[in-house]
């Protein structure tokens, strides 16, 4: 009974060593089951244990199908699993970097695109310039004498080119800015006034005829920032004129075209530039835009009478209606 026991351990024994591969998942359950049989088998008598090894080798033929069975889901599952994860490993890298792509493509010529359009430049636009200062200014003969008064305020505005914007700039009358200088006329010659700044120069000539004076000429030049220079001048004026012994007056704001790119403004004029005595202005000649006040009164008085008369004409056609419907009235009766 030993010799059979071992003779079946060692078949059992050479039956695993060739099945070893297939017995990797679940060996021991096996050989426990057979180590079992075996040790029941030993102890029984010579049939039974004919019988046992029969049933054993029945039931190691049955269940190594079985072991085999199971083998096959241990191998099918793990091509699975890699696979899996092979392909969420490849599918989320590309998918991100892409997404990023696009929004930065996207994002750049839109932002640009929408600056262009709702946010354009201005234009630079300068602020008003205020009217100029009235200066006071008198030329002497032989530093004693007062030959020429002059009260004024100027501003000139003036252009470059003839499709350059006007520049405007007012002269400022103040003694330690502006210097004046000039001639006194006579004997039939011309009087002049030269008013000298850092940035401007202004010449004004005045030419007596027949006992009438006037403005005939004025020389401009204006020193700019950027180093150019602005010069024009015009010798055929007929400006400001007014009997000698007398001054020229225009308090209102004036605009005098000079050339095609200069125009002088003047604020409460007054100019005398040939005998002046007492170191005052005589008798001022107003200008015509000082003028229009004065015909308020006959224009009003004018309406007036035309009104009068407009009502003496209804009263008259009134008045005669009424009597003609009297004397129908008294006929009937």
């Amino acid at each position: 009974m030993t010799v059979r026991g071992c003779m079946t351990l060692l078949f059992i024994l050479l039956c695993g060593i060739v099945h070893a591969d297939d017995l990797v998942t679940s060996p021991l359950p096996a050989i426990q089951q057979l180590s079992t049989s075996q040790i029941i088998s030993s102890t029984s008598s010579p049939t039974t244990s004919k019988h046992s090894s029969a049933a054993t080798s029945a039931a190691v033929t049955t269940e190594f199908p079985t072991t085999h069975h199971k083998t096959t889901n241990s191998t099918t599952e793990p091509p699975t699993t890699p696979h899996h994860n092979t392909t969420n490993s490849t599918t989320v890298p590309p998918t991100t970097p892409h997404h990023n792509t696009t929004n930065s493509t996207t994002e750049a010529p839109t932002t640009a695109h929408s600056n262009a359009t709702t946010a354009p430049t201005p234009p630079p636009t300068s602020p008003p310039v205020p009217n100029p200062t009235v200066g006071n200014y008198s030329v002497k003969s032989d530093n004693v004498t007062v030959c020429l008064l002059a009260k004024m305020g100027l501003q000139f505005s003036f252009k470059m080119s003839e499709n350059a914007s006007f520049q405007t700039l007012n002269l400022d009358p103040s003694p330690n800015v502006t210097e004046v200088s000039g001639a006194c006329g006579s004997g039939g010659n011309d009087s002049s006034l030269v008013l000298k700044s850092e940035e401007i120069t202004v010449h004004f000539i005045f030419t007596n005829v027949s006992q009438k004076f006037r403005l005939h000429a004025l020389m401009l030049s204006v020193n700019l920032a950027n180093g150019n220079v602005f010069n024009a001048s015009n010798n055929n004026l007929s400006l400001w004129e007014a009997s000698v012994g007398s001054s020229y007056m225009c308090k209102k704001e004036q605009s005098y075209n000079i050339t095609d790119k200069l125009t002088i403004n003047t604020f409460e004029l007054q100019v005398q530039p040939f005998a002046v005595q007492n170191n005052k202005f005589n008798t001022a000649e107003d200008c015509i835009a000082d003028e229009p006040d004065n015909f308020i009164v006959p224009i009003a008085v004018g309406v007036a009478l035309a009104v009068l008369i407009v009502i003496v004409l209804l009263a008259y056609l009134i008045g005669r209606k009424r009597s003609q419907n009297s004397g129908y009235e008294q006929f009937d009766s």
